[in-house]
């Protein structure tokens, strides 16, 4: 009996394209005095962290709508997972404090105890995705800024820029 043949056609496929951009400064003096504070406290707050493992220290500032500055650390554990980083820290504290004020910014500096960071460090992912549900909580965009113990500042407008497909409530 002879073998039919069956040609299947393609599937079809949508692309989607997401786009991001960064503002990149070389130096903190290119920023505005606002921005450097908050770099600065987030700066400070690093210098306060609880790292004694990864030697890897993180400190984070943000700005509310109210003009209040809430900063926040890497809190280690020998339990590893039950640490918790800056970012996080600084907004469930925000959250917790001031849960009507919008975040209208937040600085990151991060880096090693041990070896120089130049480059600027985003959030880990955890923190991009707890970021993220505060950003669409509040209905505005949050920018970031971030770094490493010195060098150049990334700037993101937004957190829906370094997350652009997130998971928040309207798939739940």
């Amino acid at each position: 009996m002879p073998h039919a043949i069956v040609f299947l056609s393609e599937p079809i496929m949508k692309k989607i394209k997401i786009d991001t951009a960064f503002e990149v400064y070389d130096t903190v003096d290119e920023l505005a005095a606002p921005i450097q504070n908050l770099l600065q406290k987030a700066s400070e707050a690093r210098e306060k962290a609880y790292a004694p493992y990864s030697k890897f220290l993180v400190g984070a500032a943000l700005e509310l709508e109210n003009g209040e500055i809430i900063s926040g650390n890497n809190q280690e554990n020998a339990s590893y997972p039950s640490g918790l980083c800056a970012e996080r820290t600084a907004i469930y504290y925000a959250g917790a404090e001031f849960p009507n004020q919008k975040i209208i910014r937040m600085a990151i500096v991060a880096g090693s105890t041990l070896t120089p960071t130049t480059k600027p460090i985003p959030p880990c992912g955890a923190c991009r995705q707890a970021l993220s549900e505060y950003e669409v909580k509040q209905n505005t965009p949050m920018e970031l800024y971030f770094m490493g113990t010195s060098g150049q500042i990334a700037h993101s407008k937004s957190v829906e820029n370094i997350l652009p497909w997130i998971f928040d409530k309207t798939v739940l």
